[in-house]
This record gives C-alpha cells, sequence and structure tokens, in this order.
C-alpha cells in the first residue's frame, strides 16, 4: 500500500426522484479519525453510516463533511402565500414610491421568506431507507475519492521523506569520518589544554589529570549516537516500504532522530561536528515536519 497523506478534498453528487444532493469531504491532520458531519435537518439518519464508510477507506484525519441538498422529492409541493406575498407587495410598493428604482420583480418578492411554501408529505420508512441508501452510496463515492487524492499527495511526501532520510543519511556519515573525532585528534586537543594548564604552574596531580582526560574523551565519543542514527536510518526506510498505517511510528522515529543529533551537538567538540550536527538537526525538523501529515 502507497504512503497516504492526510490531507485531501473531494466531492460527489447524486439524485433521486427529483431530490439532488451533493457531498464535499476534506481532510487533514488528526491523531485518529475524527467525522464531523454538516447536514441539512431531516437528513441526521444518515450519520452512522457515513462514519462506518469512511472507517472503512481512512485511519486517521480530520474529516469534515458537507452535503448540500436541492431540489423537490416526490410528492413535494409548493404554493403561494398569499396574503405573505399581499404584505410583501405593498410594503416593496411603498418603498418604491417613497425612493423610485426598478420597480420590485417576481422573483425577489418570491425570494422572501414566508411567500413560497413547500409541503412535504409524509414519507414511509421505506421510501427514507431508499433515499439514505443512495445517499450513503454517493458518499462513500466522495470517501473513495479522498482516499485517491490522499495517496496522490503521499506519493508526493514519500519522495520527500527519502530525500531527507538519504540527507540524515549523509551527515551521519559525515561525522563519523570527521577527522576531528578520532583518537589521536582528541589526543591533541587535550594534550593541548593540559599543557597550558601546567604551564600556570598550578600544582596538579599528574595520575589524576590523565583520569580526568581520559574520562573527557569518553564523554566526546559520538559512535554510539552514531550507530543509533544509522539504525534509524534503516527503519525509516523500512517504514516507508510498509504496506501499514506508518503515521504514528514515522513520528515516533522522527524523535528518536532528534534526540540522537541533540545528544551529538552537545558531545561535539570541534567547529566541524557541531556544524554537522546543526544541519543534521535542521534536515530532522524538516522530517517531522512532513511526517506530521502522514497517515
Amino acid at each position: 500500500m502507497p504512503l497516504s497523506s492526510m490531507t485531501g478534498f473531494a466531492r460527489s453528487a447524486g439524485a433521486l426522484d427529483g431530490l439532488h444532493w451533493q457531498w464535499e469531504v476534506k481532510s487533514v491532520n488528526g491523531k485518529a479519525l475524527d467525522v464531523r458531519c454538516r447536514m441539512p435537518q431531516g437528513f441526521d439518519g444518515l450519520e452512522a453510516a457515513l462514519r462506518t464508510a469512511a472507517a472503512k477507506h481512512l485511519k486517521r484525519g480530520n474529516l469534515q463533511v458537507n452535503l448540500m441538498v436541492s431540489g423537490l422529492a416526490a410528492g413535494e409541493t409548493v404554493t403561494v402565500n398569499r396574503a405573505a406575498l399581499d404584505r410583501v407587495v405593498i410594503a416593496a410598493q411603498e418603498l418604491h414610491a417613497q425612493i423610485g428604482g426598478e420597480p420590485p420583480r417576481a422573483d425577489a418578492l418570491l425570494a422572501m421568506r414566508g411567500v413560497l411554501e413547500i409541503a412535504q408529505p409524509e414519507i414511509d420508512e421505506a421510501e427514507i431507507e431508499r433515499r439514505n441508501r443512495a445517499m450513503a452510496a454517493s458518499f462513500e463515492e466522495a470517501i473513495v475519492a479522498l482516499d485517491a487524492a490522499r495517496r496522490a499527495e503521499g506519493a508526493r511526501l514519500a519522495t520527500i521523506l527519502a530525500s531527507q532520510i538519504g540527507g540524515i543519511e549523509n551527515l551521519s556519515r559525515a561525522a563519523r569520518d570527521c577527522p576531528a573525532r578520532s583518537p589521536e585528534a582528541i589526543g591533541a586537543r587535550l594534550a593541548e589544554q593540559v599543557s597550558r594548564l601546567m604551564e600556570t604552574g598550578a600544582s596538579f596531580d599528574r595520575d589524576r589529570l590523565h583520569q580526568e582526560a581520559v574520562l573527557v574523551a569518553n564523554r566526546a565519543d559520538i559512535q554510539e549516537e552514531l550507530d543509533r542514527l544509522f539504525s534509524h536510518v534503516t527503519a525509516a526506510r523500512a517504514l516507508l516500504a510498509s504496506p501499514d498505517a506508518i503515521g504514528r511510528k514515522f513520528d515516533f522515529l522522527a524523535q528518536e532522530f532528534n534526540r540522537e543529533a541533540n545528544t551529538l551537538c552537545s558531545k561535539a567538540i570541534d567547529m566541524t561536528l557541531t556544524q554537522i550536527g546543526l544541519e543534521l538537526k535542521s534536515v530532522i525538523d524538516q522530517l517531522r515536519e512532513q511526517v506530521q501529515n502522514i497517515e
């Protein structure tokens, strides 16, 4: 299964017995699958079916569902409320006589609230069930289209993530091969520092000084951090190739990358290693930002 993003948008439409509808579904990042529905009055009975359809195709994301309905269902009739129309006409004529302008138009008068009345016939449960099945099927078309859009975005994300993982690996290699972390370089740096202390004329225990120098050298060793970074790179590539939803696991792995980079920077005793560590943190931050959008 290709990588899937949590960001996407899709529409679908349908009609039945003169009733027309359109679904709009939009998803953004979320820790779990959260479906929120906005539907006209009388269509609340669809919500359970919508949640089931969404969970069938999606694992995570905040999903906003909008339903727009138009047209007349079978058996609905439209009548003009004459009393309301007469009041509106009188008010419009008085306003026209007072301020002039275009005379009131029929379409504008009919659009006034209360002038047109729609009478809805009693609908039996079988008809409601048939309508709901048709609308739910149309909604699932929108969810399938949304899933496709999220996977297309996921393919783009996969390319970006692969590049960033490669960047982390290259910087880890640069840190591993940095001349400043060789035992000889560390020893020379410590010897220089000890020599400066001895030149001050202060009294030092040479054996104790040697032990402290060994401890400093051990603390400056970043081999464990490098080993874990390379291990995390391997794990990240395995996640990219996984058929499962990997967003949560990748988010945790990105945190582990960041922890090792922080430790590497804190142990660096050379400007070259420090610069490598800072570049490493920058790439990892970019990786973490992209990972937040993975399902």
